[in-house]
C-alpha cells in the first residue's frame, strides 16, 4: 500500500490520479430543487409563492425541469396541482418515464411537510442558475476572444448583450400590500416635515425648489434648449449648489465637454474670474491668490464627472449603479441625451427616433432602480428659430421627441430673449431682460407649471436667483466673510484727492 502511495506521488505531474472531489462542478442546489418541487405538489400556496420567481431553466436536473414544466402548464390552465395531476400531465407530455416515474414524484412529496421557506429556497435556485449562466457566457466569450477573425467591438457588443439579458430576465420585483406602502408614505411625509418641505434634492434656485420641493427620487427630468442658451451652464450651477451648499454627491456624465473643461467652468463661476482669463492663464498675482483661496471648497465637493464619449445606456447604468453604491450619489446629470447610444439594447436596428425612445425609457428605469433623480439635457429642433412671434420653446419642439415627453416626469426649457436680440420681456410691464433667463416648466407630473425668471451671468457661465446681488469680479458665496465691498478703501484713499490734482487730463 505504501509503495502504491509513493508510486502515485512520484508520478505527480505526469499521470497522477486525482480524486473527483477536486474537480469543478457547476453551481447547483439539488436538495433545494427537490424541496421546492415537493412543496409545490403538496401545497397550493407554494405554487403561488414561486411561480413568478423561477422558470424551468433555473433547475439543474433535467427531470426537475420536466416536472416544473408540467406544474406550470397546470397552473396556466387553472387546474389543481398535486401528485396525481402532475403525474397525469407528465404522461401527456410523454415525460413520466424520463423523470423516474411515479416513484420519483412520491419521493419528492415526502421530502417536505409544508411550503414554509419555499420562496427563500426558490431564490437560491435562481442564484445558482445565474452563476451557471455567467460561467457559460464567460466560456463563450473566452472562446470567441481567441478567434482572430472576430471584430473586438462586435465581441464587446455580444458580451454586453448577453450580460444585459441575464439582468433583464432575472431582476423581478414582487408587489407590496397597501398597508406597508401607506406606512412608508407616512414615514416619508414625517421626514419631509422635518426638512421644511424639501422632499427631494434641492437645486439651489429658491423659486424652482418651491415649485418642485427639490428634484424627486426616481424622477426623470428633461431640460431642453437651443444651442447656446446655457443648458450646461445651468446644470453646472445646479451641481455646484447641490455639492457645495447642501453637501449632496452629484454624478455628471458629460458626453459633449471634457471633464477639465467642465471643472474650469465651475471654477470660473465660483471665483468670479472669467472663463476667458482662465483659458489664457494670464492672471495677475492677486488673481492667483484669489483663485487658490476660493477653489478650496470646490476641490472638496462631492462631484464626480465622467466624460466618456458616445456612452451607451448599458454603460451608464453600470457606472451610475457603482457611483450610487460607493459614493451615495443623490443626483445623476447627463449632458446630453442625443449624444448617447442605445448600444446593444436596440440591436434590431430601427431609426434614430426609436433609439432615442429606448434611451429615454431606460433612463426612467434607471431613475426608478437607483431611486435618484436623473436630469438629462436635450436639444430642441430648429422649429423654434423658424417660428414667428415668441421664440419661447414648446413641448412639440423636443427633438426626436416621440417618447421623451411621455417618459419624463418633468420637462423644462431654458429661454433667454437676449439670444434673439430682444431687450424686454413680453409681459405687461415690458421689464428689461438683460442678463436674465426664464426656466420654463412645461410638464410636471406631480405639480404645477410655471415660468421662473433667473439671473444669467454670461462671462461666468452662471445662473443665480434673480433676487441675488451681482457679485464683484472676485466675489464668492463661500468667501463672503473674507472679501466684501465694505472692506474696500475709498477712491480718495486709493488714488488721492482728485479735486486738487492738477495732473488730471480732463
Amino acid at each position: 500500500m505504501d509503495s502504491a502511495k509513493s508510486l502515485s506521488y512520484n508520478k505527480k505531474g505526469k499521470g497522477t490520479i486525482i480524486s473527483l472531489e477536486q474537480g469543478k462542478i457547476p453551481p447547483q442546489a439539488l436538495d433545494l430543487e427537490e424541496a421546492v418541487l415537493g412543496a409545490m405538489m403538496i401545497d397550493k400556496k407554494g405554487v403561488d409563492d414561486v411561480i413568478d420567481i423561477i422558470h424551468s431553466d433555473a433547475f439543474y436536473k433535467p427531470a426537475h425541469q420536466f416536472i416544473y414544466d408540467a406544474i406550470f402548464k397546470l397552473f396556466e390552465n387553472s387546474e389543481p396541482i398535486d401528485l396525481l395531476t402532475v403525474s397525469n400531465q407528465l404522461k401527456k407530455d410523454e415525460k413520466l418515464e424520463a423523470v423516474g416515474g411515479d416513484f420519483y414524484l412520491i419521493n419528492l412529496s415526502q421530502k417536505v411537510s409544508s411550503s414554509a421557506h419555499i420562496e427563500f429556497h426558490a431564490r437560491i435556485i435562481l442564484q445558482k442558475y445565474i452563476q451557471r449562466r455567467l460561467i457559460s457566457i464567460s466560456s463563450e466569450i473566452i472562446t470567441s476572444s481567441y478567434d482572430e477573425t472576430v471584430d473586438v467591438f462586435d465581441l464587446l457588443d455580444e458580451a454586453e448583450t448577453k450580460l444585459f439579458d441575464i439582468t433583464q430576465g432575472n431582476l423581478k420585483k414582487s408587489s407590496e400590500a397597501a398597508h406597508n406602502l401607506v406606512t412608508q408614505a407616512l414615514k416619508k411625509i414625517e421626514e419631509i416635515s422635518n426638512q421644511e418641505g424639501m422632499s427631494g434634492v434641492p437645486s439651489g434656485f429658491s423659486k424652482l425648489d418651491q415649485l418642485t420641493s427639490g428634484w424627486q427620487p426616481s424622477d426623470l427630468v428633461i431640460l431642453a434648449a437651443r444651442p447656446g442658451m446655457g443648458k450646461t451652464a445651468f446644470v453646472m450651477s445646479m451641481a455646484k449648489n447641490m455639492a457645495i451648499d447642501f453637501d449632496m454627491p452629484v454624478a455628471i456624465f458629460s458626453l459633449e465637454m471634457s471633464s477639465v473643461q467642465l471643472i474650469t467652468r465651475m471654477i470660473s463661476s465660483e471665483t468670479g474670474i472669467s472663463s476667458e482669463k482662465l483659458r489664457k492663464g494670464n492672471l495677475e498675482t492677486y488673481e492667483w491668490e484669489a483663485l487658490n483661496v476660493k477653489v478650496k471648497k470646490l476641490s472638496d465637493a462631492p462631484i464626480f464627472i465622467d466624460d466618456t464619449p458616445s456612452l451607451s445606456v448599458f454603460d451608464l447604468r453600470a457606472k451610475a449603479r457603482r457611483l450610487v453604491s460607493q459614493h451615495n450619489v443623490k443626483c445623476v446629470i447627463i449632458d446630453y441625451l442625443q449624444l448617447m447610444t442605445a448600444g446593444s439594447v436596440n440591436k434590431g436596428g430601427g431609426n434614430r427616433e426609436q433609439e432615442i425612445s429606448t434611451i429615454s425609457r431606460n433612463l426612467k428605469a434607471l431613475a426608478k432602480e437607483l431611486s435618484v433623480p436623473v436630469i438629462a439635457l436635450s436639444q430642441l429642433s430648429r422649429a423654434v428659430e423658424t417660428r414667428g412671434g415668441s421664440k419661447r420653446p414648446l413641448l412639440s419642439d423636443l427633438r426626436e421627441s416621440g417618447a421623451i415627453e411621455q417618459d419624463a416626469d418633468i420637462v423644462s426649457f431654458i429661454y433667454r430673449p437676449e439670444y434673439y436680440g430682444v431687450t424686454e420681456w413680453d409681459d405687461d410691464e415690458r421689464t428689461p431682460c438683460d442678463g436674465q433667463a426664464e426656466f420654463i416648466v412645461a410638464k410636471h407630473r406631480n405639480g404645477g407649471l410655471e415660468n421662473i425668471r433667473m439671473k444669467f451671468i454670461g462671462r461666468l457661465a452662471k445662473f443665480a436667483n434673480l433676487d441675488e446681488d451681482f457679485e464683484t469680479e472676485f466675489q464668492s458665496s463661500m468667501n463672503a466673510d473674507q472679501i466684501s465691498p465694505g472692506n474696500f478703501t475709498s477712491a480718495n484713499d486709493a488714488f488721492g484727492n482728485m479735486e486738487n490734482n492738477d495732473d488730471v487730463p480732463f
